[in-house]
């Protein structure tokens, strides 16, 4: 068991990292930070060579929806621009003192167990590597980083490139343009290449729901929730609302989800489908074949491009540890409890893999909590602290989904009912937190 004066490796210091950080030191438990960047955000610097940002990028969620609790963001329009994104990341790591706790411009190399248990860290900067032990290893590299770019059938003879290495509607100045894929990112480029491109087509094989950033005047996602409803009627009254309010999928050329509401994540985009509807952006179905330019779709027609960007999303990516230390078996994700936990490693833990509608950054700032509380508990012998790595050793693979018949793709794999996870981290949170209380209480009763 970690002694009093153990010693933690934090790997990132983006949204997840910096939660991470401040959590741990919030309850007193040294760390080192591992940062390959020179400057705190992850992917929300775009001037981070290893963040997938483009110029016109906007939060997805809204501001109130998304921010910490405890270190709201300032006022402006509810859906922030990645620039004011970057700043209120630094604006936070300054606020919790947590810059001197970082090595910048630093990589890490490998992580491996040791035989005492404790974990082997080597790190390299200026081409200089060093390697130091550590007792416990928390990855929060973050899962938006390394592009998942399946291969075409055929051979392409203009410009390919995936959405991760975008930044500027520049490059699709008076070309032809396929954009493939259909998720926020692909929406949002298609979009931006409508005001440059000769042409531009989306190509989309399965249906997606589609909800517009504003509802009444109001951000889509702080309407409702004051009166949860059961989940079968949620369903079915929200895909009603969105029917009503933007109209099938369709209805803009584009296929219909054949699932039910919230078994995927939803598009949220305002602009797309006013496109569609203006000519501005064609619907294509998927891609059968490619010859030279010369694109065949599953439904036989035929288009030429001069540049197709692939908009297929990311990878989980974890290259510095071997897979099976992870957890990591058969499926596209580790599995772990409550997506962080290891099964068997007390002290190895996988920081924000985890995704959920409407989890937003305090979601991930209550896992990093429950986590910085356990490691503390479980260093000081606490019952609470027992009783969850008992849960822990349990763990089986089921994960919390509030009933949701997720889809079985890759990058849903780690995809969570935002509800029923927040309440368990609570319900830890709350188990951990009271036994730190009383051990507090006692020592102010005895000063």
């Amino acid at each position: 068991m970690p002694g009093v004066d153990s010693m933690y490796a934090v790997i990132g210091a983006g949204p997840m990292g910096l939660a991470t950080a401040r959590n741990l030191k919030k309850y007193h438990i040294p760390f080192v930070g591992f940062e390959l960047h020179a400057d705190v955000g992850g992917l929300w610097d775009i001037d981070n060579p290893h963040s997938t940002m483009y110029e016109s990028a906007h939060l997805i969620s809204s501001r109130r929806m998304t921010e910490y609790a405890e270190f709201p963001m300032g006022d402006g329009a509810p859906y922030p621009h990645h620039s004011e994104l970057r700043q209120y990341f630094r604006d936070y790591a300054k606020h919790f003192d947590l810059y001197a706790d970082y090595r910048f411009n630093t990589r890490v190399v490998s992580v491996a167990p040791n035989d005492d248990g404790s974990w082997s860290l080597t790190s390299a900067k200026d081409g200089v590597e060093k390697t130091e032990n550590f007792d416990g290893v928390l990855i929060a590299n973050g899962t938006l980083h390394e592009p998942n770019m399946p291969s075409l059938p055929g051979e392409f003879g203009g410009e390919l490139m995936h959405s991760a290495q975008y930044c500027s509607a520049d490059v699709f100045a008076n070309k032809r343009v396929l954009v493939v894929g259909c998720g926020n990112s692909a929406c949002d480029i298609a979009v931006d290449a409508v005001h440059r491109a000769s042409s531009v087509d989306i190509s989309v094989r399965r249906g997606y729901y589609f909800l517009p950033k504003f509802i009444a005047g109001r951000p889509t996602d702080t309407l409702g929730g004051k009166t949860p409803l059961p989940r079968a009627m949620k369903q079915k009254v929200d895909a009603a609302m969105v029917r009503m309010v933007v109209g099938k999928p369709s209805d803009y050329g584009l296929p219909d989800p054949d699932y039910k509401m919230y078994e995927s994540h939803p598009v949220i985009n305002s602009l797309v489908l006013h496109h569609l509807g203006h000519g501005d952006i064609r619907a294509r179905s998927g891609i059968d074949s490619v010859n030279g330019k010369t694109v065949t779709f599953s439904d036989g027609h035929q288009q030429d491009y001069d540049l197709i960007l692939m908009a297929t999303g990311y990878l989980l990516h974890y290259p510095f540890i071997d897979k099976a230390l992870l957890n990591w078996r058969d499926g596209d994700a580790p599995s772990l409890y409550l997506n962080c936990f290891h099964p068997q490693r007390d002290n190895l833990f996988l920081m924000g893999m985890i995704e959920a509608t409407g989890l937003g950054w305090e979601g991930r700032n209550e896992q990093a909590e429950m986590v910085a509380l356990y490691i503390r508990q479980l260093r000081d012998g606490k019952a609470s602290a027992a009783a969850l790595q008992s849960r822990i050793r349990q763990f089986g693979g089921e994960r919390l989904d509030g009933g949701y018949n997720y889809l079985k793709l890759e990058r849903m794999a780690y995809y969570v009912h935002k509800d029923s996870y927040r309440k368990a981290l609570k319900q830890h949170t709350a188990s951990l937190r009271a036994d730190l209380d009383n051990r507090t209480s006692r020592s102010a009763n005895a000063v």
